[in-house]
């Protein structure tokens, strides 16, 4: 399993539009991947629970991927989040 934190800079959060984004781009690896923010973790390619953790900016979260593209789906992830200017 690889697992990477980051810290979420976007003023508005994770909301509707990067919550989408980032289901998106998981959902193109067939590794399984989480997110974790404040002791709950939801599967990275459902909308509705990334959205029902209510991430907001300066929150810590942690995206971990289990599987053959794990190492890809997390680079990939961490790419999406910096260059959309939503974590760092």
């Amino acid at each position: 399993m690889t697992e990477k934190q980051f810290t979420v800079t976007a003023d508005t959060g994770i909301h509707a539009r990067p919550a989408t984004l980032l289901v998106q781009t998981a959902s193109r690896f067939d590794s399984d991947i989480n997110l974790e923010y404040k002791g709950k973790k939801v599967n990275l390619k459902s909308i509705m629970g990334v959205m029902s953790l209510g991430i907001g900016q300066g929150s810590t979260i942690s995206i971990s991927a289990e599987g053959g593209d794990a190492e890809d789906a997390l680079r990939t992830l961490e790419e999406t989040l910096k260059k959309e200017g939503l974590a760092e």
